[in-house]
């Protein structure tokens, strides 16, 4: 049977291969077929997606578990497994027709994403809508047969499904960090969009999509906003692990060059490396702890209130800040040679900011409005929480 432990075993059995290709990762500004058919063969793209669709229907924080374990290994890696094991999720919430064409060819289909509507246009047409814009920052849009984009119909804020057929991807990816995501541009020039494949983020957000009356699991009765920004902050995590991993492997083997003397015997690197771990332990936990009560109210019949909503993305955000503060400090006592490129504590360090800079992670964002309940005042964003 294939349960939360024997896939968490799988992805710890990756991580060394994705450690081996981790710069090739990065030259390649897309993840590699050899890892994506890792990703496949040993299922963990399956976890939370429903059963009736070849999924094994777990619930979701099995998802982000994974992520952190496969972030010790490649942060890019991690990072597109989070997001296309993600949709894999989300796409269970849309109308029951959307999610028979999805799936129609294969259980093994991934789907990349950009959420920021800005630049979308959404016209009503008959049967569904039209289409068109930009979105950027689609990670693993390159192995991806759809896309997931954001839009404002008359309706309010809609999530379109829209196949591969109907866009066309731009290589904008030249970054510092993540670069292994291929997060490039997603353009469409104008494609119908039938009705059946947009979903109503306010009902996703209220835990009432289309998905709860098709699918019995907990995944498809909770908010998604308690959980989906996880998805973002679990990679950060499993670099931070990564870094810790990787601080511990040499700092053993290295000696100061003025006074000959064991870095590994150096009081402020047992100091250093104590609180990092500390900091990747609380994160872990806050994670782990918001799940379990989602999971548990779900199960129960009940829904998060107002402030219990605002307290997880604060809690995504926040996690996501000790990871970054974690991999710093240890970066910091790294010495010279860290700056090569042989060397994966520039890569966890480069890539864990990369992934702070979401704004579904923005500390300050997801703060503040956390403070605002707190003090009974109104939300100033309230498609956030």
């Amino acid at each position: 049977m294939v349960d939360r432990d024997e896939l968490l075993h799988r992805a710890a059995g990756l991580v060394p291969a994705l450690r081996e290709r981790a710069a090739h990762t990065e030259e390649l500004r897309q993840i590699p077929q050899d890892t994506i058919d890792d990703f496949h063969a040993s299922g963990i793209l399956r976890a939370s997606q429903p059963a009736r669709f070849g999924g094994y229907e777990i619930d979701y924080p099995v998802v982000l578990d994974i992520a952190a374990e496969l972030g010790r290994g490649c942060g890019s890696s991690s990072w597109c497994y989070s997001i296309w094991a993600s949709h894999n999720w989300l796409v269970g919430m849309y109308p029951e027709k959307a999610q028979e064409e999805y799936w129609s060819d294969s259980a093994d289909v991934l789907s990349s994403t950009s959420f920021n509507p800005t630049r979308a246009k959404v016209t009503p047409a008959k049967g569904g809508y039209k289409l068109s814009g930009r979105w950027d920052f689609s990670s693993g849009c390159d192995a991806a047969e759809w896309a997931m984009l954001g839009g404002v119909a008359a309706e309010g804020l809609r999530w379109f499904l829209v196949p591969r057929r109907d866009y066309t991807i731009e290589d904008t990816w030249f970054v510092s960090g993540l670069r292994g995501t291929g997060s490039k541009d997603i353009v469409i020039e104008e494609a119908f969009i039938p009705e059946y494949r947009a979903v109503n983020v306010a009902d996703l957000r209220a835990g009432q999509s289309p998905g709860r009356s098709i699918h019995g699991s907990c995944n498809y009765l909770i908010p998604h906003t308690t959980m989906l920004s996880y998805t973002l902050a679990a990679p950060v995590l499993g670099m931070a692990q990564g870094a810790v991993d990787t601080f511990e492997e040499q700092v053993m083997g290295r000696v100061t060059y003025t006074t000959g003397d064991k870095l590994g015997e150096n009081p402020s690197v047992h100091i250093r490396l104590s609180e990092a771990e500390a900091e990747v332990h609380c994160a872990r936990l806050i994670m782990k702890y918001d799940g379990e009560e989602v999971f548990g109210q779900a199960r129960r019949g009940e829904m998060p209130s107002l402030s219990q909503r605002a307290r997880c993305r604060r809690n995504q955000a926040y996690m996501a800040k000790l990871a970054v503060r974690a991999v710093d400090r240890l970066f910091e006592a790294s010495g010279g040679h860290v700056l090569f490129n042989s060397n994966p504590m520039q890569r966890f360090h480069r890539d864990a900011h990369a992934a702070s800079h979401h704004f579904g992670i923005h500390w300050e964002t997801q703060a503040e409005e956390y403070g605002r309940v707190r003090l009974g005042l109104e939300l100033k964003n309230p498609g956030r929480i």
